[in-house]
């Protein structure tokens, strides 16, 4: 199952998206099942409970419940997460030639969070704007000291992330949030593809392309510290809870790393594209 976070007529909904042929639909879950919440993180809030129901709307879709995905507006799928927990130097490949003894733990804030085909707004402030694609994680259920051999237990799903990043803020200071979390600096999307439906998330196709041309392309068997380690490790520290977001990390081909290096610029198109969950697009703006 794929959900969403739409945006119709003037109201904010969950839905699933469902093909049928070659058209894209996207299944209003609170018309087919008016007590599911309307909210993403309430959603996983409530459980295994919502879950089960939205599956039955699912397996039942009515054609009246369906509407075309060109007619709605998709929202990132965790419009506003409590914590978004991102992961640097996390691929063999983009490190240098020593590896990292723990992971590299940063964070974005919600303000960050930008979905499918809204802009990336090049702001003011920075010239020096990249994209990192990556694999996020969302959580499903509240959790503190969680072992290896549990970690998935506790995952909801997956999504794609853009970690867009001012470098030169970046690298102003050992600190990285600020560089990470200026507005719009944080898309994702489509969808947050149920775990159900990828099995191994550690076994991912993923690519980066900048106006069509491939910048990344690795696998998340690449990833130097696996999701289940990764929640173990956070879980020694901060308490997960349902709609909490852990970006992975992303491989090599930065714009930064690049020589000469390759910035953002208005008029780029950046697309990423992990394998089972699909593609997110977002086009570049400048603010000024």
């Amino acid at each position: 199952m794929k959900l969403v976070t739409v945006a119709d007529r003037g109201a904010t909904r969950i839905g699933a998206m469902i093909t049928r042929g070659a058209q894209n639909y996207i299944l209003d879950l609170n018309r087919a099942q008016p007590g599911l919440p309307t909210d993403m993180l309430q959603f996983l809030q409530a459980g295994d409970a919502a879950l089960a129901t939205a599956q039955r709307a699912v397996a039942a879709a009515g054609e009246r419940y369906l509407i075309p995905q060109s007619q709605v507006t998709l929202l990132a799928p965790v419009p506003r997460p409590g914590k978004i927990i991102c992961v640097g130097h996390n691929y063999h490949g983009h490190t240098g030639a020593a590896l990292p003894a723990y992971p590299d733990i940063f964070a974005k804030f919600a303000n960050a969070v930008s979905g499918p085909g809204q802009p990336i707004i090049i702001t003011r402030a920075s010239d020096k704007v990249d994209y990192e694609g990556e694999l996020a994680v969302v959580i499903g259920k509240r959790a503190k000291y969680v072992a290896q051999a549990n970690a998935l237990e506790i995952v909801a799903g997956y999504t794609i992330f853009n970690d867009v990043t001012a470098r030169d803020y970046q690298n102003r200071t050992s600190q990285w949030t600020l560089g990470k979390s200026f507005d719009t600096f944080g898309p994702m999307g489509p969808a947050l593809v149920m775990k159900d439906e990828i099995p191994d998330p550690g076994n991912l196709a993923l690519s980066l392309l900048l106006n069509g041309q491939e910048m990344q392309n690795a696998n998340t068997s690449q990833l130097i510290f696996s999701i289940p380690v990764l929640i173990e490790y956070i879980t020694q520290a901060i308490m997960l809870e349902p709609g909490d977001v852990i970006s992975t990390g992303t491989p090599a081909g930065t714009g930064a790393s690049r020589k000469p290096p390759v910035f953002l610029q208005p008029g780029d198109e950046v697309r990423v594209r992990i394998e089972k969950i699909g593609e997110l697009v977002n086009p570049v703006v400048s603010e000024k």
